[in-house]
């Protein structure tokens, strides 16, 4: 019988919906950070196998949460693609930044299968070990992912790469199709080495108005659906619009996904009248609920699951969990999410 995420993602409806969370593996857990000590820079531990697949493992064994996610990163594609990549304390990723046409011919998607080989690797090992959980592989979306690669890192309004799409669309265009292609390769490699189902972030999709949106969003995010839905015709795929408002239900129609991530701003009840019932919701607790804990959390959480009894629903957060969060609030809400 298919994986509990994997019939919510065919859209049938379970009751307690399967959980997990986004960014469960991570700084908050004890296990994390002391692998995390000895592996010295985020890229070594990316790359690790080992590694990357312990702490991928963690949250599972801990909690038994009903899915692993890959420990990685949305940058690793233009790490890969040979932009640099570092990760600085207080400051988060930092890349050369890619403004003009030399900056983009200085990325080779020929590189692209050498370098991910570590990470497939420890999608394998992962795959060994993940018992009745659902291994997710992931890729950021190509409007998020050039956000990073065209600011030179995390921005409150990333206005480099939105002036650079209304300067320049062919310059930007030509970005975002390299990105399309080498972000469908890598998810494609991630099912081949065992991936059940594979997930788009789009973080920084709801900055832009409607047409962009439908252009950098929706788009992009067709384009890698179709492809890896005809390279693996049973593979589901959920995509995160982040901030998406309105256009929710479009963005679900057009790019036929299997699922679709809600933010923490959104209304449940009302995003399910926006998509179509046979497409997953997936979310969407406040990440500082989580942080805050006790009855007001699992109140919130219950009521969540509540709003979409009775339709295909995974339980997450809205946004990452934040490293400030107890590990013993993770386990209330899990428990308060499964009826306890």
């Amino acid at each position: 019988m298919a994986k509990r995420i994997e019939r919510v993602l065919a859209g049938e409806a379970i009751w307690p919906p399967p959980a997990w969370l986004m960014r469960q593996a991570g700084r908050y857990l004890p296990e994390y950070r002391a692998i995390r000590a000895t592996a010295g820079d985020f890229v070594t531990l990316a790359t690790t196998p080992a590694m990357a697949a312990e702490v991928t493992l963690q949250p599972v064994r801990r909690y038994g949460m009903d899915a692993a996610i890959l420990f990685s990163d949305i940058l690793m594609v233009p790490w890969a693609l040979g932009q640099g990549l570092s990760f600085k304390a207080g400051e988060g990723p930092v890349l050369p930044p890619i403004r003009d046409a030399q900056g983009l011919a200085g990325l080779d998607i020929r590189r692209v299968p050498g370098a991910i080989t570590p990470i497939l690797e420890a999608v394998r090992l992962v795959k060994a070990g993940v018992g009745d959980a659902t291994l997710i592989g992931f890729a950021g979306s190509p409007f998020t992912v050039a956000c990073y690669m065209v600011e030179g890192g995390g921005s409150k309004d990333f206005a480099a790469v939105r002036g650079l799409a209304y300067a320049d669309p062919a310059l930007f265009g030509a970005l975002m199709d390299l990105l399309v292609e080498t972000t469908i390769l890598y998810l494609k490699a991630q099912i081949d080495a065992g991936a059940e189902v594979v997930m788009v972030f789009d973080t920084w999709a709801g900055m832009l108005p409607p047409r962009q949106f439908r252009m950098h969003v929706i788009e992009p995010t067709r384009r890698i659906v179709s492809a890896v839905k005809a390279a693996h015709p049973g593979v589901r795929v959920v995509g995160f619009p982040r901030m998406a408002g309105m256009l929710l239900g479009e963005y679900a129609a057009a790019t036929g996904v299997d699922g679709v991530g809600v933010d923490t701003a959104a209304d449940l009840g009302a995003a399910r009248g926006l998509v179509a019932g046979g497409i997953a919701l997936q979310g969407n607790l406040d990440p500082l609920l989580l942080v805050a804990g006790g009855a007001a959390m699992e109140d919130e959480a219950r009521g969540l699951c509540e709003a979409l009894r009775g339709t295909p629903h995974i339980f997450n957060l809205g946004h990452g969990i934040v490293p400030q969060t107890s590990p013993d609030h993770v386990g209330a809400l899990l428990a308060a999410v499964r009826g306890g």
